[in-house]
């Protein structure tokens, strides 16, 4: 017992590393609330676009969808850190991270809309159109409104998975909280670092576990 507090819940070290943990918490909320901003933002103008009958529209988003939920979080990230400068395109290691992060989000956020919008009653779309509604005001005004509620249960938790992503951006040279946990137990030689690491991992998404929980539970109720 005295080996395990010692090297992983080693208080002094811990004290001591805090700050710099902390200025790291903010670069990795930071990035999370970018990536959630811009991952269902993208994810529901794909879905919107989605609902176009048109081929030339639908099939590019199909692939983007079904190419980006196939490729690990990471690979994604190093592409875009390393590769795209080779195209003169070049991102910062924070916006190499939270790019790759979005595009992921985005694909799965398109789903969730998309399950949202084929669950609509078929009835509804015709009676919106029977009234004159073009279909973009169908969709704006009929559709997505509880497409958006029906998609929230599910939405929630994938952007929990995805977000806590933000620590892969350490394989880029993103000082957020995983690298300076990592640099601190490189320097005293003792993991407690990781240990802090995980409570404040603990402290951003415990709570956003347990809204997503109460969002399922309020959906089931409300239906």
């Amino acid at each position: 017992m005295e080996q395990i507090q010692y090297y992983y819940f080693n208080l002094p070290i811990m004290r001591d590393a805090l700050p710099t943990m902390l200025h790291g918490l903010g670069l990795t909320v930071l990035m999370a609330l970018t990536t959630v901003a811009m991952g269902v933002g993208a994810g529901l103008l794909l879905a919107i676009l989605r609902s176009y009958p048109s081929r030339w529209i639908r099939w590019p988003i199909i692939c983007f969808v079904d190419v980006f939920r196939s490729l690990p979080q990471l690979v994604i990230i190093i592409l875009i850190y390393f590769a795209l400068p080779y195209a003169g395109i070049e991102f910062s290691p924070f916006w190499s991270t939270v790019l790759g992060l979005s595009l992921v989000l985005a694909a799965f956020a398109q789903e969730s809309f998309w399950a949202g919008i084929t669950a609509t009653p078929r009835g509804q779309w015709e009676a919106a159109t029977a009234t004159g509604l073009s279909h973009t005001a169908t969709v704006l005004f009929v559709v997505l409104p509880p497409a958006i509620k029906t998609s929230i249960p599910s939405l929630t938790n994938r952007i929990i998975a995805v977000t806590k992503g933000t620590a892969l951006g350490s394989a880029v040279a993103v000082q957020e909280l995983l690298a300076h946990a990592q640099s601190i137990q490189s320097v005293v030689a003792n993991p407690s670092p990781l240990t802090l690491g995980a409570l404040l991992y603990m402290a951003i998404f415990a709570p956003m576990v347990a809204f997503s929980r109460w969002l399922e539970w309020r959906y089931r109720w409300s239906r």
